[in-house]
């Protein structure tokens, strides 16, 4: 039976439903709503329709913030473990060479952050819980072929790492999206997002330990655990995440391929996946072969041609546009491009502190692991900062972002100048306990401006502009500082590095500039 502290998410729909019950006098009133609700049965109860999370039990509730946050932790997890493992994989098949190494963690965040766009759009129309599921089975299967690549080789190691992304991009929308469907707005939707940012250093840290710990025996067992993991999940999430409530849609029975290609959007789908694909190719193929060559300049220049067909697909030609124009105002540009300089800071910060660690200072692959145990505690402490700063204290999300970004500046600018061979509890320490801050405020920031500035059943479009940036902006932050490494370097591979951390102080603080403009103008606005 509801209660009267449910009352508030169906007050829109009571008024009717008392006029159905034979009242004439649309006034709500605290004994009418409870007087109405009480007629209704369990089944008909529109205020246990609206918000799944109220129906049921907290034990169940707490398992499925869990099992839908371990979207985000096995993510990081399977790039920061085949991170830590790049030089004991890149032994096994007889490569050293840098770039080529880099495809194996910017193959898989390449795909990651392509593919979710299009993932929050089938999550709408197929169910996000259905897609998660899908998402996490599908990690699971490539998870194995990535470890069977030892037996194979090189090509089909990066082949492998990229499908496996797929997984990923299916899961982190979806999951999002159903945090956005079952919580009503307010202070708990809010902290289930800090929450879901919080493990991703966490997954990071817990993917490094496990990766480097089983690469002891034999690398392929960190990607065979991680699967047997993922299916895991994948059952025991039909049981715990509840069903959510669903539009109506043409899925449901016959449907012709024009209705599927407009609901899906597939033109724009196809066009936007091709065009950022090629885009990122380049620039992470640039380091390897070298920007005048047509390897590089064509997939380059397609692909900025295919952003502009998806561009002119998207505004004029869509039915059901893939990209949720009329949600993008100043306030999500501002936001999507701040996390996106963000976010490539990150990548470039965790791929060139394990190359300081590993190949210049000689730490093995799970003591450096070890060293970055403290982003787990400062993941968990800024993600209940952010939580209450979103929530209770209603602090601003540009406020949020600029703090955000003010870690990211501050932790990359730290490491690029570090001392190669200072003791670990000077300048690296202090940067694992500044940097989680920058994650965990960006992330859950601009998830729930999103969130928010969507319907309900396009949750899933909302969660995916949100991980859209985080990703990519991942792997084209390795690969601008790719490109940097590579010319700046001259056999030096320390000079390299740092060329790349500094490329990293450029994103963060272009970040951390479009923040403080953006507050500015926040500020001259209310004073108007």
């Amino acid at each position: 039976m509801a209660s009267v502290h449910e009352l508030p998410a169906a007050e829109k729909e009571l008024p009717a439903l008392m006029n159905d019950a034979g009242s004439s006098d649309d006034t709500l009133t605290p004994q009418r709503s409870r007087s109405v609700i009480e007629h209704l049965t369990p089944q008909q109860s529109r205020a246990e329709s609206i918000w799944p999370v109220a129906n049921i039990s907290f034990p169940r509730e707490v398992l499925m913030v869990i099992t839908v946050c371990m979207a985000q932790l096995c993510t990081q997890a399977a790039f920061m473990e085949t991170l830590m493992l790049l030089h004991v994989i890149g032994d096994t098949f007889g490569v050293a060479n840098p770039g080529q190494l880099a495809w194996l963690v910017a193959g898989y965040s390449l795909t990651v952050g392509t593919f979710i766009l299009f993932s929050g759009r089938l999550g709408d129309a197929f169910g996000y819980k259905r897609m998660l599921l899908i998402g996490f089975s599908w990690f699971s299967v490539w998870s194995v072929v990535a470890g069977v690549s030892a037996y194979s080789n090189f090509v089909l190691a990066v082949f492998s790492r990229v499908l496996q992304g797929i997984g990923p991009a299916l899961c982190l929308p979806n999951a999002l999206a159903i945090f956005g469907a079952a919580y009503p707005p307010g202070h708990r939707k809010a902290m289930v997002f800090a929450f879901f940012g919080a493990v991703a250093p966490m997954g990071g840290v817990t993917g490094a330990l496990v990766g480097t710990s089983f690469a002891l025996l034999w690398w392929p067992w960190a990607m065979w655990a991680l699967a047997i993991w993922l299916l895991i999940l994948s059952v025991a999430g039909h049981f715990i995440i509840p069903d959510l409530p669903r539009k109506d849609h043409i899925f449901e029975g016959e449907w012709t391929w024009k209705e599927l290609s407009d609901e899906l959007d597939l033109p724009g789908a196809f066009t936007g996946i091709v065009a950022l694909v090629l885009f990122n190719f380049a620039w992470n193929q640039a380091p390897i072969v070298g920007w005048g060559t047509a390897e590089v300049l064509v997939p380059l220049v397609v692909g900025l041609v295919l952003f502009g067909v998806f561009v002119l697909i998207e505004f004029r030609y869509a039915a059901k546009p893939l990209l949720p124009f009329g949600a993008v105002n100043a306030d999500v540009a501002f936001v999507l491009g701040a996390t996106v300089c963000g976010w490539a800071t990150f990548g470039i910060w965790t791929l060139y502190l394990v190359q300081i660690l590993e190949q210049i200072r000689g730490t093995p692959p799970l003591l450096t692991a070890i060293y970055f145990l403290p982003c787990v505690v400062m993941g968990g402490i800024a993600a209940v900062v952010t939580g209450k700063l979103l929530g209770p204290f209603k602090v601003k999300p540009p406020v949020v972002m600029t703090l955000a970004l003010t870690a990211f500046t501050v932790g990359i600018i730290i490491t690029a100048t570090l001392p190669p061979h200072q003791i670990y509890w000077g300048q690296i320490f202090v940067s694992t306990l500044i940097m989680p801050f920058g994650m965990d405020m960006s992330f859950p920031a601009a998830t729930l401006i999103l969130s928010n500035a969507v319907k309900r059943e396009h949750q899933g479009i909302g969660a995916s502009l949100v991980n859209t940036v985080v990703n990519y902006g991942i792997a084209l932050g390795v690969g601008f500082a790719g490109t940097v490494e590579v010319h700046v370097s001259h056999g030096d591979d320390l000079a390299g590095y740092r060329g790349a951390l500094y490329m990293g102080v450029g994103t963060a603080g272009l970040g951390l500039g479009v923040c403080l403009i953006f507050l500015a103008r926040e500020h001259f606005l209310s004073k108007k």
